[in-house]
């Protein structure tokens, strides 16, 4: 445990800041997740409706520091060029 008030208080920042990182996490998680489920089922119109809420939480995420530019940049591609890939029905 921190003794000094200093490391008292960086202690209070790190956790509120893993908090808000793993909310950021999370919510682009669910979305992605959410996204492929749907995908799977077949239902791309209901799929592409996903992709502007999607790139909108990846790139939060990325624009807060809680995952690198590069990793919003390919999971978009990624996910983009799955929906892509399955056929209109």
């Amino acid at each position: 445990m921190p003794i000094t008030a200093s490391a008292k208080k960086a202690l209070r920042q790190s956790w509120r800041r893993r908090m808000r990182n793993l909310a950021r996490k999370e919510a682009y998680k669910h979305t992605a997740k959410k996204l492929k489920k749907l995908i799977a089922a077949g239902k791309k119109e209901e799929a592409a409706a996903l992709i502007p809420p999607l790139y909108k939480t990846l790139d939060k995420a990325a624009k807060t520091h809680a995952i690198k530019k590069n990793k919003a940049s390919r999971l978009k591609s990624r996910l983009t060029k799955l929906l892509n890939r399955t056929p209109k029905t």
